[in-house]
């Protein structure tokens, strides 16, 4: 009897497992498209810079206050060895966004504004890689990189 039950249990979760498994495959091949974009794969740093280059689209609604200032630039992707990162002026002060670390990067020490100068660091080990972006006279960000190793 106990030879039973044990075999009935094992079949138990082994189909429990299979419906599982058929159910999650199921669900990626139905949202895969909408989960990864409609290539499939990540995007190159070209396809990155068109796509910040595009204007937006207009919003639905009517926004309850004016914007006051100008509007801020395209953003300019940045890459370092430690990560990317998306950088927009907008009346002289900078502002960061979209901090992605490298793959074995964490993103460390960031002062993403609006300020004067921006900075944020990529960290892995004993290595240390910082940006500063501050926004030139035309307007648009200029960065330095420094790579320190403790």
């Amino acid at each position: 009897m106990d030879r039973r039950r044990l075999a009935l249990a094992a079949a138990g979760w082994l189909g429990t497992a299979v419906a599982a498994t058929t159910a999650g495959v199921a669900l990626i091949g139905l949202l895969g498209g909408t989960l990864t974009g409609p290539a499939g794969g990540p995007l190159s740093e070209e396809q990155v810079r068109r796509m910040l280059a595009q204007p937006a689209g207009t919003p639905r609604g009517v926004p309850s206050a004016p914007v006051s200032g100008p509007a801020p630039g395209p953003g300019t992707l940045i890459s370092t060895e430690g990560g990317t990162l998306v950088a927009r002026c907008s009346g002289g002060m900078v502002t960061l966004g979209s901090l992605t670390p490298a793959q074995g990067y964490a993103v460390d020490d960031v002062d993403a504004g609006p300020v004067a100068r921006a900075r944020a660091e990529f960290e892995t080990g004993d290595t240390e890689i910082r940006v500063e972006v501050r926004c030139d006279a035309s307007g648009k960000p200029a960065h330095t990189i420094r790579r320190d190793t403790e």
